[in-house]
């Protein structure tokens, strides 16, 4: 197998990344606030078994979005190579994707409103197993790499 991936993503994924997981983590906070709320009310459980359903969720609100980020943002790496596209990603488990610049049908770009306040786009690629996706990518980039995607696909369909 070839090196690692080359390109990395946009670094202002990781302040994306953060506010998403942060709207994720309200409605479960919320949860565990009426959760311990009736624990208190109507239990006969101590405080601790009260506030225990609220810590738990912000220690992890605070790995989702303190910790994940960062991480993920490190190891994802991509690369398009004349032959092939190569996307790593994970945080525990590294997961490798090599899609060979044949198999793909068509590519396009794809922006959320999140994203287009930090102005990353998403590239899309669609082959028959599935899509794949370069996430995160400055809009500029994602055009720059949608298109070089494309112009490969069309290389390889004439060979």
């Amino acid at each position: 197998m070839k090196g690692e991936p080359a390109e990395r993503l946009d670094p202002r994924a990781i302040t994306l990344w953060r506010i998403a997981g942060t709207l994720n983590m309200l409605p479960l906070l919320v949860g565990a606030c009426f959760v311990g709320w009736a624990l208190l009310r109507f239990g006969e459980g101590s405080f601790f078994f009260g506030v225990l359903p609220v810590l738990a969720v912000v220690v992890l609100a605070g790995v989702v979005v303190g910790v994940a980020p960062g991480m993920r943002w490190r190891r994802w790496r991509y690369e398009i190579r004349p032959d092939e596209v190569d996307l790593q990603r994970g945080i525990l488990w590294i997961s490798r994707t090599l899609v060979p610049l044949a198999r793909i049908q068509h590519v396009d770009t794809r922006q959320g409103p999140l994203q287009r306040r930090f102005g990353l786009s998403t590239v899309i690629f669609y082959t028959a197993a599935g899509p794949n996706q370069i996430p995160e990518l400055s809009t500029p980039v994602a055009a720059e790499a949608r298109d070089r995607i494309a112009e490969l696909t069309r290389e390889q369909d004439e060979l």
